[in-house]
């Protein structure tokens, strides 16, 4: 193996890869992944539809309706004000290498803020007037922390970075090489903080793969065929939200007939940070244990930040063919977003005075603590098309109440990228990635509310089926239950929602074709807690 000359690096650079290859495998969450995120959606809007399971597309009288169903804003017979509030608590087990690691999350939030105005007239059939609505409502909350750890005897990042590091340059390493392109990537990094080298035959020919001294590949001092055992550790921190304007409009016909349209203007912001560190590597054979130590550790840490905007239609229609029955339908349009996002990494090794270069008596060349990084003030600009949403569903009435259920079709493998000329090209293998990996669905709603003078108690159910095509061991839909109660008097209601939810997760840090993939299993638990005040005037 030829080494190199010690680097030590920190450095700022202008021109991040990013921008000449979008699909750079890095360990954050990958385009592939952020696609499914940004559309799945939960329902979203009162304290009152979320103690009802988000189930909304039929019922109307509600200002959520501007979002969902655009027709039940017909039902206003008052013009409104709301305010919503929010927290929500969430619990994050995650079992990785026999060891378990429990996190909890509390966060405050303003979920909706909506303003409804009606306009009528004194006819009896016909059209009978109609509401225009300004609503705000956070459609997606993207914040989730965690932190996980255990022993990994299969594999070790280091074989994802020695991968990693043919894949940028199979035929000259010294593309990874500071101040060259290789280098602002993980496997660069990697590279000049000596975890990866370039493997030579005794004559100095580049044999076209590359190792690690820490990889069982590279035979160490006395110890051939060793069974390497690693102690990793990562932190997970992510925050962010969608939010969607919807200016909307719900019109009346014969108090039978209801239509209505919205436009949505979404906001998306989005942060993640990822930190994964690896130490107390030790190998043995057969019984016998060595500590063969050269580090003290190496630390890999990762931060994207994207925001952006976008924009989406949605169209609908409630039609009550008896008094106590009402069917609605929806069609939201994808939502098309314009995302801007920055890419920094940073890497550090603490040798433990490695004597790389096999020279005892020149202590000076010993590795001891290197950095590098790469940040980027320059923003990667593309689009996203999130799929399109058809609800249908149908409320029946009570004199002492209602029971309402809806049913949502989605494809999650629609989710398609392109760059901000508008050509798809540079995200294919993206693209392709959605289309294999996500499947369409079909979600379950039902809330049912009952009502006695001024007090009401409502319960529901929600189904959102797993989008994934292969589960990989895990359960991915989410299954939410919901009670909740209210009060109205003729200027003023509350309504009070507690919404509890759960799903599985996989988090897979690296992978390595080959290798078997290390995959932390998570049992995710959420409890929301919404307060809505309404005023009609």
């Amino acid at each position: 193996m030829k080494v190199m000359k010690v680097v030590r690096v920190s450095l700022t650079v202008v021109i991040l890869l990013f921008m000449i290859s979008p699909t750079l495998p890095v360990l954050a969450q990958s385009f592939t992944s952020n696609a499914l995120l940004f559309s799945r959606t939960k329902p979203a809007g009162s304290a009152r539809i979320q103690a009802l399971g988000g189930t909304q597309t039929s019922l109307g009288g509600d200002f959520s309706s501007a979002a969902s169903n655009p027709a039940g804003l017909g039902f206003y017979n008052k013009s409104e004000f709301t305010l919503g509030l929010g927290v929500a608590g969430e619990d994050i087990s995650t079992r990785y290498y026999g060891s378990t690691s429990s996190n909890q999350n509390t966060k405050f939030n303003i979920p909706s803020l909506s303003l409804v105005l009606h306009y009528g007239n004194d006819r009896e059939t016909g059209f009978l007037g109609g509401n225009f609505a300004i609503t705000f409502t956070r459609i997606n909350d993207l914040n989730n922390s965690y932190r996980y750890s255990g022993t990994n005897s299969e594999s070790s990042i280091i074989d994802f970075f020695v991968d990693d590091a043919f894949f940028q340059a199979p035929d000259d390493p010294s593309y990874l090489e500071a101040g060259n392109d290789g280098y602002y990537t993980l496997s660069g990094l990697a590279y000049n903080n000596f975890l990866v080298d370039a493997v030579y035959d005794d004559n100095g020919n580049f044999l076209n793969r590359y190792g690690s001294v820490l990889d069982t590949d590279i035979p160490i001092p006395n110890q051939p065929d060793e069974v390497r055992t690693i102690d990793q550790v990562e932190s997970f921190r992510r925050s962010g939200r969608q939010y969607q304007w919807s200016f909307a409009y719900g019109a009346n016909f014969s108090d039978k007939f209801y239509l209505g349209a919205s436009l949505g203007l979404t906001t998306l912001r989005y942060s993640l940070e990822l930190n994964f560190r690896e130490s107390n590597f030790r190998y043995s054979r057969g019984e016998d244990a060595v500590d063969y130590n050269p580090l003290n550790y190496h630390s890999t840490s990762e931060n994207i930040d994207i925001e952006g905007s976008g924009a989406n239609f949605t169209i609908g229609a409630i039609y009550k063919p008896v008094s106590f029955v009402q069917l609605g339908v929806s069609l939201a349009t994808p939502t098309w977003y314009s995302l801007t996002d920055n890419y920094t990494a940073r890497q550090e090794a603490d040798w433990n005075d490695f004597d790389y270069y096999d020279t005892p008596t020149n202590t000076s060349d010993d590795l001891r603590n290197i950095v590098s990084q790469f940040d980027s003030p320059t923003l990667s600009e593309y689009t996203l098309r999130t799929p399109m949403k058809v609800s249908a569903g149908a409320t029946f009435i009570a004199k002492f109440g209602f029971i309402s259920a809806d049913v949502e079709f989605v494809n999650y493998g629609s989710s398609k990228y392109k760059d901000n000329t508008g050509n798809s090209d540079w995200y294919d293998s993206d693209n392709k990635s959605i289309k294999s990996s996500y499947t369409s669905v079909v979600n379950y709603r039902v809330g049912a509310e009952y009502r006695y003078n001024i007090f009401r108690a409502r319960l529901g159910y929600n189904l959102m089926a797993d989008p994934y095509r292969v589960s990989n061991g895990a359960d991915r839909k989410i299954q939410s239950i919901s009670g909740g109660v209210g009060v109205r008097v003729k200027k003023f209601y509350t309504d009070l929602a507690v919404v509890s939810s759960k799903t599985e997760n996989i988090r897979v840090p690296y992978s390595v074709d080959g290798i078997p993939e290390p995959r932390a299993i998570q049992d995710v638990k959420n409890m929301n807690y919404l307060l809505t005040l309404g005023f009609t005037f």
